[in-house]
């Protein structure tokens, strides 16, 4: 019986190894690859800085409390 629980253990390992191997062989790990989209537009030069705005003011505001 012993027998029998170790050769199903090295069939599963054989079998993980095997299915591992092809999975990268086909390529089902390339999504990890594809670079990130970029969420946030890119801010147009105004050439203006920083601007101290009313939400800005109010952040401040609730920051000090």
């Amino acid at each position: 019986m012993k027998r029998e629980i170790i050769g199903n253990r090295r069939t599963f390992i054989k079998s993980a190894a095997l299915f591992s191997g092809l999975a990268v062989l086909f390529g089902f790990g390339k999504t990890t690859l594809v670079k990130p989209k970029q969420l946030l537009p890119e801010p147009e030069p105004s050439g203006q800085g920083y601007r101290l705005t009313e939400h800005v003011k109010k952040y401040y505001d609730t920051a000090r409390t």
